[in-house]
């Protein structure tokens, strides 16, 4: 059984970082959405949207992206090989929800920006775990 090298620390800690962040600010949303009544949030900015207020928004928001990003913690814990997978899986359910809450909301904010750019990033650090740069970074497949 052929052994899988270990991503570099700066990769671990890396991921680490970012799944702790976007874990915390999921949970923190959730709650400020189901039992803070919103945040403040004006209601007209879901209207036309299958939610009648922000508690189903909060709801997703803590138990799928949040939850990804708990399952992907976990399993880099344990030391699990599909951990970088579950990361990039995380990196991409936080892009895939900020795109989903502008197409509904039909409002972008600077954290928008912020949470996508963090999804995208820890979706980059978790392919190159998973081995996608070449070393030496220039060699030839051979034929």
């Amino acid at each position: 059984m052929r052994s899988t090298p270990r991503p570099p620390r700066t990769i671990r800690f890396g991921l680490i970082g970012i799944a702790w962040f976007s874990l915390l600010s999921a949970l923190a949303g959730m709650v400020g959405l189901t039992v803070g009544g919103g945040m403040g949030l004006p209601p007209e900015w879901i209207e036309g949207s299958v939610f009648r207020s922000y508690f189903w928004p909060g709801v997703i928001l803590g138990v799928v992206v949040g939850g990804v990003q708990a399952l992907a913690l976990i399993a880099q814990s344990r030391g699990y090989r599909v951990a970088w997978g579950v990361h990039a899986a995380a990196g991409l359910t936080m892009m895939i929800w900020i795109f989903v809450e502008i197409a509904i909301m039909l409002v972008w904010s600077p954290l928008h920006g912020i949470y996508f750019v963090t999804g995208l990033v820890q979706t980059i650090i978790a392919v190159l775990a998973l081995g996608a740069w070449p070393r030496p970074f220039l060699a030839r497949t051979p034929r």
